[in-house]
């Protein structure tokens, strides 16, 4: 997955100065013919590091080309997220083409949002709702029968690498893969987070990938029926939660765009804790932005109180992902989504925070009205509510 990454000071191996050297060459190429030629050596030295455990080559070749190269940069990435999330396998003179998805749920609880096995009857009616309304009619789809946080999914393009393949034979057999949930990191608790259905496709190899790739289908008619569908299946799952499914995609694409779109929910899940937990509404919270710095621009952070004192409630961390930049409006999209929930008071702060966390709890430590870095406190007697979440 593409990321902002500092410059590498390592040695540049042998195998990692060949994906520089073939990743320049792409880059500079004039024309589709020539792009083929490039495309072909690349992938077949990628596929060799991704088969052979060579994470730390390719990610050395990706830190420098980042300072030397960024469109090389961009081309590695891409031929890297592809050879891992993509497969072909040849079944009795067959040829399938496998491809290796996430379907993202974005979810906020004020208890915990649940990452677990999924029982049999869930897995086979998400597979089979997945199948009718997102993937192409040929495909055969086989799940991981885990819900996934952000904290258990492949550590690297190499452990992504295996697990395209092990889904992709089991698509084949027609089976899903069995995960064992007691090997998986735990997961940190956050009041917004994401959940993620892993799985892989197989398809005779020339045919649609998606159902919006068929001459009837869409995007939108997709991500409705998804949502309509696999609903049912998903609610048992995340008991005392609101959540959100997402389109299912490739599965670099897909964790892409729920690292975007968690951001403006994360300010939506925010203010609705303030609203169920405390009775604060909207337009009695007072929103102070401020961004922090480590060696350049990481995040914005958000502090959340009543507009008429000083105390933050509440905060949001706001961070900058692939593409973003100081150049880009990041805090104009923040102030949008703030004032999308009803938030009327937002104060930008120009300054330059440092990346200030608790030295006690480790909790990011968020702008007031006043400048300062502060450590977000509730009230100890909150005035508690009965609303639902919603």
């Amino acid at each position: 997955m593409k990321r902002t990454r500092f410059g590498s000071r390592d040695r540049l191996s042998r195998d990692a100065a060949e994906l520089q050297r073939l990743a320049n060459g792409l880059s500079e190429s004039g024309g589709k013919l020539e792009d083929a030629y490039w495309e072909a050596q690349l992938a077949e030295a990628v596929d060799s590091l991704l088969k052979n455990g060579g994470e730390d080559d390719i990610n050395i070749a990706l830190d420098r080309l980042f300072e030397a190269n960024p469109r090389a940069h961009d081309e590695l990435a891409d031929m890297v997220e592809s050879r891992a999330e993509t497969h072909r396998l040849d079944v009795d003179g067959q040829h399938w083409e496998v491809m290796l998805f996430a379907a993202p749920v974005l979810a906020w609880s004020r208890f915990s949002i649940a990452a677990c096995q999924l029982p049999k009857s869930s897995l086979q009616a998400l597979a089979v709702q997945l199948g009718a309304h997102v993937f192409g009619g040929q495909a055969k789809v086989a799940l991981a029968d885990f819900l996934f946080s952000p904290d258990q999914l492949p550590r690297s393009f190499c452990d992504t690498w295996q697990l395209t393949r092990e889904l992709g034979e089991a698509a084949l057999a027609g089976k899903h893969l069995a995960v064992d949930g007691s090997q998986l990191p735990e997961t940190n608790r956050f009041l917004s987070d994401v959940r993620y259905l892993i799985g892989a496709i197989a398809v005779p190899r020339g045919n649609a990938l998606f159902r919006w790739n068929e001459k009837d289908g869409g995007k939108e008619d997709s991500l409705k029926e998804w949502i309509k569908q696999g609903s049912p299946s998903l609610e048992p799952l995340l008991t005392g939660c609101a959540w959100q499914p997402l389109l299912p995609d490739a599965y670099h694409a897909a964790c892409r765009n729920a690292d975007r779109a968690s951001r403006p929910y994360s300010a939506k899940a925010s203010i609705a804790f303030l609203q169920t937990t405390l009775g604060l509404m909207p337009d009695a919270i007072r929103a102070v932005i401020g961004p922090c710095y480590d060696r350049r621009l990481e995040e914005y952070r958000v502090g959340l109180g009543p507009k008429d004192g000083e105390a933050v409630y509440h905060g949001i961390v706001w961070p900058l992902l692939g593409g973003d930049d100081e150049n880009a409006d990041i805090a104009g999209e923040i102030e949008a989504a703030l004032r999308e929930t009803g938030v009327k008071e937002v104060r930008f702060l120009d300054h330059h925070f440092p990346m200030e966390f608790c030295d006690d709890c480790g909790a990011p430590m968020f702008p007031n009205i006043d400048g300062e870095l502060v450590h977000a406190e509730m009230p100890e007697q909150p005035a508690a509510t009965s609303q639902h979440l919603h």
